[in-house]
């Protein structure tokens, strides 16, 4: 009798779980990282190659419909990810110039490159109009991989 009862529990349970989520009830999943809506884009500029990478592609600062700032690297964005580190950021110029004692207010980190195509790095705020130029950065050879003008 307890495993009749136990298996008509189970039965039960299946069935009302397997038929109580269909697909059309899925949750929606909110993906963080990438614009909401329409990505405006405010400026933008293409990637000019260092140091023999392979770099190359476009950059694009705007904001989405909540009006949250991004940087976008296009479809065509491309560059040497071997090293595993290339760490892209905002600056003044196309150089890039550490100051790791005092941090460099010429600088904003953005976020590390994961693959060439397509890439949206969210900024947790509004980007002040002194930062010119994305520029991408390979900390285990220190050199610069590129820099793209931010127009």
């Amino acid at each position: 009798m307890k495993s009749m009862t136990w298996l008509l529990s189970a039965v039960l349970f299946l069935s009302i779980g397997f038929s109580a989520c269909t697909e059309d009830e899925a949750p929606q999943i909110i993906d963080p990282t990438v614009p909401t809506g329409t990505f405006v884009v405010q400026r933008s500029g293409s990637f000019t190659a260092q140091n023999g990478t392979p770099t190359a592609g476009s950059a694009a600062l705007g904001v989405d419909d909540d009006n949250e700032t991004f940087l976008r690297f296009a479809d065509g964005f491309v560059t040497e990810l071997a090293t595993g580190t290339v760490t892209v950021y905002l600056s003044t110029s196309e150089n890039f110039v550490a100051d790791p004692g005092n941090g460099n207010p010429d600088l904003k980190l953005v976020g590390v490159v994961a693959e060439n195509g397509e890439n949206f790095f969210r900024i947790s705020s509004t980007v002040d109009s002194k930062y010119t130029h994305v520029i991408l950065w390979c900390g285990s050879a220190n050199i610069p991989f590129g820099y793209a003008p931010l127009q």
